[in-house]
């Protein structure tokens, strides 16, 4: 019996090293294989091959799985994407890219409360538009409005499947639809923050629409905990604190030397 216990024990830790460090090596191996071959496509199909499992399922499971792994694929094909928009020469941003992914896979992505799927939501947000500005960029505004709306479609419904309310298509296809217009009002003026030679470049867009992430899902949580005795006073700090954030980044944050 104990050596029964002590080998479970001794493939227990083993699975769990192996786990982390295929983690790790997919964590720095699509930012690396990216940047050395100066193309998107082979980090893109590294992070696809990783999600085997949604493949693996028979057909009429496959949306389903599709959509529950949404927010994951979004995080890593932008981790991706801005590797390979910073530019073939190894720089700063690229190492952040490497430890931000790896800390994603081994650390954020498995937790599963409603905290950590907000949090998990508003990173795909923040990466999946930075990724979508640099991509769109040079395209027409129906580009940055598809992924505008399907990264807002995909964080509502990873947030919302964590709670008590199951019915909430309506509600994520409506926040995929703000994301779609405010994506659209902003293309033309695409504002780009970039922090000298590093190679980072955070686009204004990405974080307005992070911002407004969660501030919709505040409100929407105030208004399910207050159900009929909810009041506008319950989520007016929040919304107040959001839209003079967002009024001081468009009115002083929107210099043209920044405009793309």
């Amino acid at each position: 019996m104990v050596d029964y216990v002590l080998a479970r024990k001794s493939r227990n830790i083993a699975s769990t090293l192996v786990h982390v460090l295929l983690n790790l090596l997919l964590g720095v191996g699509a930012v690396l294989i990216t940047v050395l071959s100066g193309n998107p496509a082979p980090g893109i199909l590294l992070v696809l091959v990783s999600k085997w499992r949604i493949f693996a399922v028979r057909a009429r499971y496959f949306f389903l799985n599709l959509k529950a792994n949404l927010v994951d694929i979004i995080v890593g094909v932008s981790i991706v994407l801005l590797a390979y928009y910073a530019g073939s020469a190894f720089l700063p941003i690229d190492f952040i890219l490497m430890i931000i992914y790896s800390i994603w896979l081994l650390i954020i992505k498995p937790l599963s409360s409603e905290n950590a799927a907000l949090a998990q939501s508003l990173i795909a947000v923040f990466l999946g538009m930075s990724a979508s500005v640099f991509l769109s960029a040079n395209l027409n505004a129906l580009v940055i409005v598809l992924l505008a709306f399907l990264i807002g479609y995909a964080a509502s419904r990873h947030i919302l499947i964590q709670g008590s309310d199951k019915d909430f298509t309506l509600t994520t296809f409506v926040c995929g639809l703000i994301f779609a217009e405010i994506a659209w009002l902003c293309h033309s003026w695409a504002i780009i923050y970039t922090f000298g030679s590093t190679g980072i470049r955070i686009p204004q867009l990405a974080i307005i629409l992070t911002i407004f992430a969660f501030m919709y899902n505040y409100a929407r949580q105030a208004m399910i905990r207050y159900q009929d005795d909810f009041r506008f006073k319950h989520i007016l700090g929040p919304i107040i604190f959001g839209a003079v954030l967002v009024s001081i980044i468009i009115i002083w944050f929107s210099n043209p030397i920044f405009n793309i």
